[in-house]
């Protein structure tokens, strides 16, 4: 009987982690266009449940924080043996007629903050950053915050928890600077599923040649999945 239960606890410790575990991809920013007017950035894992591969690219213009037509790109492999990498690809390729990657690729700008999902010391909802690395900074502080709001008529969550919208404002660092309110939600998009929350990832600059600079706050969205918290990632874009 004690050889029973010890295997018994064992299995149920074993099982306990995958139980509970979401799904959270990782993130990568792809870049602008060369004049600024284009963010792009993919988010690629594997599905919770179903175990298959997914890639998602998103294009957004970065003058009204819109979806370019066309986007996003969104590829999910149904098949046994497909990788990430395969996902990846596909969602590559299927992207190029957007923008080349080349084009993105020598126009990254510059990550001035990064929070990963799992950093538990930072504040998930202010982020304040030197927006290029100049050193002294001839730049203002560029700093953002992030509400949560209550959007009990939004998505049904299951009895997971209440849907959540979110506003960002961006705030006024120097003296006479107004903040400024950068979005809000009205209602939840589809596509987000049922959100429970959000956090600031980073702030992505690009300063184009002979252009406005442009920015990219990118913000974590935790929402219901099949076998937990699932993780994906949205972008804020404007100028400054």
């Amino acid at each position: 009987m004690k050889q029973f239960l010890m295997a018994l606890c064992a299995a149920l410790l074993a099982a306990s982690p995958a139980a509970h575990a979401g799904d959270t991809p990782s993130v990568e920013v792809l870049g602008f266009s060369d004049d600024g007017s284009t963010f792009a950035f993919e988010e690629f894992g594997v599905q919770d449940g179903s175990g298959f591969a997914y890639a998602n690219r998103y294009f957004i213009d970065t003058a009204n924080d819109s979806f370019l037509p066309g986007t996003p790109i969104r590829v999910t492999l149904e098949q046994d043996g497909a990788s990430i990498s395969d996902a990846r690809a596909e969602a590559r390729t299927q992207s190029q007629s957007v923008i080349a990657d080349s084009e993105l690729a020598e126009n990254r700008g510059f990550t001035a903050g990064w929070n990963v999902v799992t950093e538990q010391s930072a504040d998930p909802f202010r982020m304040a950053v030197n927006p290029r690395p100049v050193f002294p900074s001839i730049d203002s502080p560029l700093e953002f915050r992030l509400d949560e709001l209550s959007m009990p008529d939004g998505a049904e969550c299951y009895g997971f928890g209440e849907p959540a919208g979110f506003r960002l404002t961006r705030i006024g660092t120097e003296a006479g600077a107004e903040t400024v309110l950068v979005h809000e939600d009205s209602a939840i998009p589809q596509s987000r599923g049922c959100p429970l929350g959000y956090s600031i990832s980073g702030i992505q600059t690009f300063y184009p040649e002979g252009g406005t600079p442009v920015f990219a706050v990118m913000i974590a969205v935790r929402k219901v999945g099949f076998e937990g918290p699932d993780h994906r990632f949205i972008a804020v874009t404007g100028r400054f």
